[in-house]
């Protein structure tokens, strides 16, 4: 278990950074945890090719108990509009993290074999995409409002443009799309901290 430290404590601090950064608005569309929690896929793929994916699968199940705790949290802390995570957010913030990270590992497993970046490349969009899609479902989408009738997520109805230009979609599409498109774009980004990672721990992998 000493081996998946590193791991568990980098997605630890991934998960308990988002957490609070997700409270704080990037623009009109984004907060500031779009940008750190993509990297939990980045220390996802860096234990499943350094260690397997049982060892990948330990540091995720970390990552969401972690994220359990800091949900429950943020359900007791009263914000200007009510509780700062509201138990929707909480069921699909956990629900998403897990189905996603797990999908991840299955599918980097699958791809191991291959060119040295297509493995964590694929995962993390496929992860990535299926994260995205069930949090804001789970989470703002108005066909699911039975499961928090007391949380009033009209606002995230809201028709308006896509990010602003496009067709007319409920705005937690939008908040959606924006989001999705970080994580595209990070998954590119963490290609280069993945590869160094690996050479420096194994080089025979790299």
């Amino acid at each position: 278990m000493t081996r998946l430290l590193p791991g568990v404590i980098a997605m630890a601090a991934i998960v308990v950074a988002s957490n609070i950064l997700v409270q704080f608005l990037f623009g009109q569309w984004l907060t500031w945890g779009a940008f750190t929690y993509p990297l939990a896929f980045l220390v996802t793929d860096l234990m499943n090719r350094l260690y397997g994916p049982s060892a990948a699968r330990k540091v995720v199940f970390v990552g969401f108990v972690v994220g359990i705790v800091c949900s429950l949290i943020g359900t007791q802390i009263m914000g200007e509009f009510g509780p700062l995570v509201t138990w929707r957010i909480a069921l699909g913030s956990g629900l998403a993290f897990l189905t996603a990270q797990l999908l991840d590992v299955s599918v980097f497993d699958r791809l191991r074999g291959g060119a040295w970046w297509r493995a964590p490349l694929v995962s993390s969009i496929v992860g990535s995409a299926v994260d995205t899609a069930i949090f804001f479902t789970v989470a703002f989408s108005g066909a699911l409002s039975f499961i928090e009738p007391a949380n009033d997520v009209s606002w995230a109805g809201e028709v308006l443009p896509l990010l602003g230009v496009g067709p007319a979609v409920p705005l937690w599409v939008s908040l959606a799309v924006a989001d999705w498109c970080v994580k595209m774009g990070l998954a590119l980004i963490a290609l280069v901290p993945f590869r160094a990672i690996v050479k420096a721990n194994r080089p025979q992998l790299a």
